[in-house]
């Protein structure tokens, strides 16, 4: 969250997995009920409908604004932000973002979809909301979470943002990103777990909980039998060979460039890559494209005076 003149500007990463703030970050599960549920954790009250948040995550969908679920993920985030300040009036820039090379496509729509009502009022986790949108603006992803260090993107770099849905590419030559050469691949984390959850299944006739994968593929170990913790690893492993041969097909030359690596699939880089070179960064911060959002609208509001 960033203040603005008398405005507040919140950057949202709506990714398939998780949502995330510059300081938040929770599974994107939407939940909807016509009479008010009995657990209440994570309870959003819109337009006399009850969503609880957070208690799983959506499947990969190539247009965001297929239904409600990412508006009402927006709410959420919005809230968050503003409580962690203990704010609950406000007027605010929503800054977001899609795919690299679904921006060009998809902004206007997406944006239209963030902005559906210029005012929103809404109560979550028993506080209530009130929202003016001022504006909205839509960010290549990837790109966004290395605009606050740009500055060190001297020489070639290839960036790779992996996420839960989708792994995007781009390639910073001079601290300058090359728009010829940007690709998206649905080949997400949750690929990943897709496989897992086969391997295992076929191996010990058992349904593994997302949980347990997730522990592994987050800090490589779990408290598991040593047999299902090395089909997972083993598993990761084969996911992450993948996911630099298609870096390697894209143009990747570890000699020439450097990789930087983001989002939440960072960790698989991190855990189970067998390349282990200084001219691989990654950046562990799952909060870092909400983080470059926020610094991207800024930038631009300050350039147009105030106007997008």
């Amino acid at each position: 969250m960033k203040k603005f003149n008398n405005s507040i500007i919140i950057g949202i990463d709506h990714g398939y997995g998780n949502i995330k703030t510059a300081n938040s970050c929770f599974p994107t599960g939407v939940n909807s009920f016509d009479t008010e549920p009995i657990f209440k954790d994570n309870m959003l009250v819109y337009n006399n409908k009850y969503y609880l948040i957070g208690n799983d995550h959506k499947e990969f969908i190539p247009d965001k604004i297929f239904d409600d679920d990412y508006y009402i993920l927006t709410l959420a985030g919005i809230a968050k932000e503003l409580n962690s300040n203990k704010i609950y009036f406000a007027d605010i820039y929503l800054a977001a973002g899609l795919p690299l090379t679904w921006v060009s496509e998809q902004k206007e729509q997406f944006k239209k979809y963030l902005l559906q009502n210029k005012q929103v009022n809404f109560t979550f986790k028993g506080k209530p909301y009130f929202i003016n949108f001022i504006d909205a603006d839509i960010y290549p992803q990837g790109f966004a979470a290395i605009i606050n260090n740009i500055s060190e993107f001297t020489g070639m770099n290839m960036l790779c943002d992996i996420g839960n849905g989708t792994m995007n590419i781009m390639f910073v030559t001079d601290k300058k990103p090359d728009a010829q050469r940007i690709y998206t691949e649905k080949f997400g984390t949750h690929q990943c777990t897709l496989q897992i959850r086969e391997n295992i299944m076929r191996k010990y006739h058992t349904e593994i909980p997302e949980q347990i994968i997730n522990s592994v593929l987050r800090f490589g170990t779990a408290d598991i039998d040593r047999d299902y913790l090395q089909t997972i690893i083993q598993t990761a492993k084969k996911y992450v060979f993948n996911i630099f041969r298609k870096l390697r097909e894209h143009g990747y030359d570890e000699k020439l460039m450097k990789l930087h690596v983001v989002g939440g699939g960072s960790h698989l880089i991190k855990n189970f890559a067998d390349i282990k070179s200084d001219r691989i960064l990654i950046n562990e911060d799952i909060c870092a494209t909400a983080k470059g959002y926020e610094r991207m609208l800024e930038m631009k509001l300050m350039r147009g005076g105030g106007k997008l």
